[in-house]
């Protein structure tokens, strides 16, 4: 298992992970090393997902989820050491967008800033009552520089997401479920135990499977619909000569509960 300063990675149960951003005194906030970590982390997972199926992402504590960019860290940078620190920030994000896996974002206190970017780069979110989000980068003088632009109007409509950065006003996590951006809202005590639970429901499909639909949705929704149906039964017929194809025909035939390996 990996050390990091900045995160804890915990190995559930049926290849699940539990990734938790681990800098609570700061909110989480997102500092140059938590960005090398992540990317760290995700990479390592892009290259070897192993018997990995599906991964939770979340904030230590029950305040912050993730509080964005740490400007302590960032205070007195010269524009130069800014902009090679947001190559970090960027990698590790586009390196989340990328996971072959599944990544549910578990956002249990403020996303704010680049934690708003952390959570849409993720494949679908679950917040807890009192989550709350914002895209402030403008109150900065900036913009969101961490898929913010491209996945908050994908998630809610361009018109809304112009609003929602143009003022960088917050938002609950009540509103973004009702918009589309947030899954569910879960009480506070509720959130990971039902994101845990469902991760694991998830990881006992199976799993080359799952990966190939992931595949289908990310790749196929940025194009045409032909393009897509192509795009998909390219992703299907990658999952026809599995063992694990097999495995769910017999075991449906049998009535029992199918063993999957990834192979």
């Amino acid at each position: 298992m990996a050390q990091f300063e900045t995160l804890t990675l915990e190995h559930v149960d049926m290849g699940v992970a539990l990734i938790t951003m681990n800098r609570p005194a700061s909110a989480n906030a997102l500092n140059t090393r938590m960005g090398q970590e992540l990317l760290e982390q995700f990479r390592s997972i892009l290259m070897d997902p192993g018997d990995l199926r599906c991964v939770v992402l979340t904030g230590a504590g029950t305040k912050a989820f993730c509080a964005g960019g740490d400007l302590r860290e960032r205070n007195n940078m010269s524009d130069a050491d800014w902009q090679r620190q947001h190559v970090i920030f960027e990698q590790a994000f586009y390196t989340l967008m990328d996971c072959p896996v599944p990544v549910i974002a578990a956002v249990n206190g403020a996303a704010y800033g680049g934690g708003t970017e952390i959570a849409l780069a993720c494949d679908f979110i679950h917040a807890s009552e009192t989550a709350r989000f914002a895209l402030t980068e403008p109150k900065l003088g900036i913009i969101p520089g961490g898929g913010g632009t491209q996945n908050l109007p994908r998630a809610v409509g361009s018109r809304r997401a112009k609003e929602l950065i143009y003022s960088a006003q917050p938002f609950s996590a009540g509103q973004a479920a009702e918009w589309g951006m947030v899954n569910r809202v879960w009480p506070q005590k509720d959130l990971m135990p039902g994101v845990l639970a469902l991760a694991q429901q998830i990881a006992a499909n199976g799993p080359v499977a799952v990966r190939q639909a992931k595949r289908a949705m990310t790749v196929g929704i940025e194009t045409d619909l032909k393009t897509g149906l192509a795009i998909e039964i390219e992703a299907y017929n990658r999952t026809v000569p599995t063992s694990d194809r097999r495995e769910g025909v017999r075991a449906f035939n049998e009535k029992r509960t199918p063993q999957f390996t990834g192979q």
